[in-house]
């Protein structure tokens, strides 16, 4: 606590929230879910928010709130439909999440959603940051929201330098916004500091000249603006190889794998993937029998696509191939034609690879 006091003792804190309230009143930005203070708008948008830029994420949230208006809606419905219209925006986890702690709103809450930290943050996949989130947006509450905008606006107005990359660094972050937030306008004070982050305070050659916190701001009086936040890199991403299948039969229906309900990329549909660095690429048709129970003829390769993840990057070689098979009997598989392709929810570099049937 005695570290928060320091670093606040030299901070206008009444000044700075006014400045801050003030210049975004002016300048926010017209966003779709910010037309009304509905805490099941804002949870979505801020789930899709995570990891995702505004402009992506703009038509995303139009379709979603169109197909599943209400939470009912979106507790009812079937995860294949959810996925679908979450397909593109990837980070899949945070739809069956979102959709799972809907469910349990609807079962617990009677729909409503809870507006107490305890039972907010109780729910899958509402962390501290969209628990914060809601309670102050939608209900007005003085609840900290710290993501990686309010981390680089703080580490520059109070010179913090400790490396926002640490797991330890969002709880500090955290206590500091306690410390600073309006106590009137808490909703517009968290959205006005992501803001800031987004418009003005940003990573690379902020516009300190038009920033409506400059004479509050550390970081700026001393010239280091753009060497803070102070941020360790992270590791670097394994590359995994793998042979992608396009299999079509006689009937030119194409064979599509659903994969696990667990782990990356759950539940999606994809073109059935050899890992090669483990069977090597002369045992292929080999192994799709033995791993699928389909005969393979493996014909011409049709192309490349390199796939990144925030922890590993497919390297991906798309090959065509028949079966003479009409009928599968692996549970994970499905023929399906060309037009039908469409009612699947597939990840991105599967997407792709449809320029290639």
């Amino acid at each position: 606590m005695r570290l928060i006091e320091n670093k606040l003792q030299n901070v206008n804190i009444y000044q700075f929230q006014q400045d801050l309230l003030n210049w975004y009143d002016t300048n926010k930005r017209d966003l779709p879910w910010r037309e009304d203070q509905d805490p099941y708008k804002i949870w979505v948008s801020e789930i899709m928010l995570q990891q995702t830029k505004v402009d992506t994420v703009i038509p995303y949230f139009h379709r979603f709130i169109t197909k599943f208006p209400t939470l009912h809606d979106l507790a009812e419905a079937d995860q294949q439909d959810v996925l679908k219209v979450w397909e593109g925006l990837g980070y899949y986890s945070r739809a069956r999440n979102l959709q799972n702690a809907v469910k349990e709103v609807v079962a617990a809450y009677g729909g409503e959603v809870p507006h107490t930290p305890k039972d907010l943050g109780s729910l899958k996949g509402v962390g501290p940051y969209t628990k914060g989130a809601i309670l102050s947006i939608a209900y007005n509450q003085p609840e900290p929201a710290v993501d990686g905008n309010v981390m680089r606006v703080l580490a520059r107005v109070l010179k913090i330098e400790d490396d926002i990359a640490k797991p330890s660094a969002k709880k500090q972050f955290e206590n500091y916004v306690r410390e600073l937030i309006s106590q009137d306008d808490p909703s517009s004070f968290n959205q006005g500091i992501m803001e800031l982050g987004a418009l003005i305070c940003t990573p690379k050659t902020p516009m300190c000249m038009f920033c409506p916190v400059q004479q509050h701001c550390k970081a700026f009086a001393e010239g280091i603006e753009e060497e803070l936040p102070i941020k360790s890199k992270a590791k670097k991403q394994k590359k995994v190889p793998y042979a992608a299948l396009l299999i079509k039969n006689e009937k030119n229906q194409y064979v599509i794998e659903k994969r696990s309900d667990n782990g990356l990329l759950a539940s999606l549909w994809q073109f059935p993937m050899v890992p090669i660095d483990e069977i090597g690429f002369d045992h292929l048709e080999n192994w799709v029998h033995s791993e699928y129970g389909v005969k393979i003829t493996l014909g011409s390769k049709a192309g490349n696509l390199k796939h990144v993840f925030s922890h590993l990057i497919w390297q991906l070689e798309i090959y065509q191939a028949k079966t003479i098979q009409n009928q599968l009997y692996d549970q994970r598989l499905k023929f399906v034609d060309k037009e039908g392709l469409e009612l699947y929810p597939f990840p991105v570099s599967h997407q792709k690879m449809m320029k290639f049937i």
